[in-house]
C-alpha cells in the first residue's frame, strides 16, 4: 500500500449534485463514479462492503438524491464494480483468513505461494481475489436478486463499469451482464479491458476502448503514420462490430494514466486526440477537469481535486471541448453512425455515415509536421457529383467541390478538417433533390 492511498482530498456525494447544473450545460449524458462503496483507502479498490457507501462521500439517501436528480436532468449513473478482488480489511476476508471452517474459507485463495498467504490481484496482499468459481460468490457478486450487482441496479443507477474485467474472464462475464440485464433492462455493462477487443462481446456490452486511444495518442505524436493508423482503426471497427464500438467507451485518460495534458504538451497534438475522441466510433468518456485542461501526471497527481477555478468562459480548453460536444450533438453520424475510410495516402481521414448522405461527416487529420495538398476518395455513393463540403468547425473555410467521388483537400501540419455535405438548395436547384 502507497502513503497517498490514506490521503483524502475531500469530495462527497452531495458535492457531486450540486454540480448537476454544470455537468448538464456541458453536455454529459453519463456520470460515472470511482467506487464509492466502503472501503479502507481513498481509492476504494478494496472493498470492505459493496453495498455499503464510504460514510466520508455520504449516505444512502445522498446517493438516492444523486440518481433522481441526474435522472431527472437527463443523466444516466454508473458506478465502478470491484468483483475481481476485495480488500484484505474486508470481514469476510478476516473471518475466512483466521478460521479453517469459516464459510467464506472457499471464497479465497489461500496458499503457502502466495504472499501472505492468500493470492492477491497481481500479488498485491492489500486485494485477495475472489474465487468466482465457488457459486456462493457469484450468488453474492451478481447471480441472485439480492446480489450486489442486481441490489444497486433496482436502486436506481443504470450500468456498471467492471474493473479488471479480464481477470473475471468471459464465462464470468457473460453472466453477470445478463443479471444486470434481467434487473434493469436497458442496463450497461463496460469492460475495463485493455485487450483487443473483438471476442469480449457479447460478454460486455462494451469495452472502455484502450486499443482507439492508443492509436490515437500514437498518431498525434508521430509513433504511428497515419494511413497506418487509419488501418489500425479500420480493423478494430470492422472486427468488433460497429454496434459495440458505439457503446464503447472512447477515453484519453483517467484516474490509472496521466493526464492528457502531460502525455500530450503541445496544444495542437491535445486537439487532434480530442477531436479524434469525438468523431470516432464510441462515447467520448471526459476524465474530470480534462474539459478545462487540467493537469497532473503520475498517481496521485492524475487525481488531484477538480480546477473549478478554471471554468471560465474565456478558457480555450473548455471551449474546444464545448465546441467538440455540440459537434456531436448536431451531427447524428457522430453519435450512432457507421465507420468507413476515405482513401487517402498521408492524412488519418475517415467518414462516419448513415444512410442519409445529409448525416455524412468527413474528418480529416494531419499530425506531421508540413502541410498536406492530395486528391482523395470519399466512397459514398449518395454523394452527389459537383456537390461541395462545408467546413463544420470553420464557417470562413472554402467548401470543397466533389468531382467523380474525389475531393483535393489541404490540411495543414497539425491540422485537421471535419466537412459535412451541403444539401440545401442553391437558387432553388439541389444536386439532392431524389438523393436522401
Amino acid at each position: 500500500m502507497w502513503s497517498h492511498e490514506l490521503d483524502f482530498w475531500g469530495g462527497d456525494l452531495l458535492g457531486v449534485t450540486s454540480k448537476l447544473g454544470y455537468l448538464q450545460a456541458l453536455g454529459v449524458d453519463v456520470l460515472y463514479l470511482n467506487p464509492i462503496h466502503l472501503a479502507y483507502t481513498n481509492h476504494k479498490y478494496d472493498a470492505l462492503d459493496y453495498l455499503k457507501i464510504s460514510p466520508e462521500f455520504g449516505t444512502e439517501a445522498d446517493m438516492t438524491r444523486l440518481i433522481d436528480e441526474s435522472h431527472a436532468k437527463g443523466m444516466k449513473v454508473v458506478l465502478d464494480g470491484v468483483f475481481n478482488h476485495m480488500g484484505r480489511n474486508s470481514q469476510k476476508f478476516k473471518d475466512a483468513q483466521a478460521d479453517p471452517n469459516s464459510p467464506y474459507r472457499d471464497w479465497f485463495f489461500f496458499g503457502d505461494p502466495y504472499p501472505g498467504g492468500a493470492r492477491g490481484w497481481f500479488q498485491a496482499t492489500n486485494l485477495p481475489e475472489l474465487k468466482l468459481e465457488n457459486p456462493a460468490v457469484r450468488d453474492y457478486i451478481y447471480a441472485r436478486p439480492d446480489s450486489v450487482v442486481q441490489t444497486w441496479l433496482r436502486n436506481g443507477i443504470d450500468g456498471w463499469r467492471l474493473d479488471v474485467a479480464p481477470d473475471i474472464g468471459p464465462k464470468y462475464l457473460a453472466e453477470l451482464t445478463a443479471a444486470a440485464h434481467s434487473a434493469k433492462p436497458g442496463s450497461l455493462v463496460v469492460g475495463e479491458i485493455p485487450n483487443f477487443p473483438k471476442e469480449w462481446f457479447p460478454a460486455v456490452d462494451a469495452v472502455m476502448n484502450f486499443t482507439l486511444r492508443d492509436v490515437i495518442l500514437n498518431t498525434v505524436t508521430g509513433l504511428i503514420a497515419p494511413p497506418t493508423a487509419a488501418t489500425m482503426i479500420d480493423r478494430t471497427v470492422r472486427e468488433s462490430g460497429i454496434e459495440p464500438m458505439l457503446k464503447s467507451w472512447l477515453l484519453l485518460d483517467n484516474h490509472d494514466n496521466d493526464r492528457l495534458t502531460h502525455v500530450l504538451p503541445k496544444m495542437f497534438q491535445q486537439r487532434l486526440a480530442q477531436l479524434l475522441q469525438f468523431t470516432l466510433p464510441g462515447a467520448p468518456n471526459l476524465y474530470y477537469g480534462g474539459e478545462l485542461g487540467m493537469t497532473g501526471g503520475e498517481d496521485p497527481a492524475n487525481r488531484s481535486p477538480m480546477r473549478w477555478d478554471l471554468v471560465r468562459d474565456d478558457n480555450p480548453s473548455l471551449q474546444w471541448t464545448r465546441k467538440l460536444i455540440q459537434l456531436r450533438k448536431d451531427h447524428r453520424a457522430l453519435r450512432v453512425g457507421n465507420f468507413r475510410l476515405v482513401t487517402s495516402g498521408k492524412l488519418l481521414a475517415f467518414e462516419r455515415y448513415t444512410d442519409r448522405v445529409q448525416d455524412t461527416v468527413v474528418v480529416l487529420v494531419n499530425p506531421g509536421k508540413t502541410a498536406v495538398t492530395e486528391r482523395v476518395l470519399i466512397a459514398n455513393s449518395k454523394l452527389m457529383n459537383g456537390s461541395s463540403l462545408v467546413d463544420l468547425l470553420n464557417a470562413k473555410a472554402k467548401p470543397l467541390r466533389v468531382l467523380a467521388s474525389m475531393v483535393t483537400v489541404t490540411i495543414a501540419a497539425g491540422g485537421l478538417g471535419v466537412v459535412a455535405p451541403d444539401v440545401r438548395p442553391a437558387g432553388g436547384y439541389s444536386v439532392f433533390k431524389r438523393v436522401q
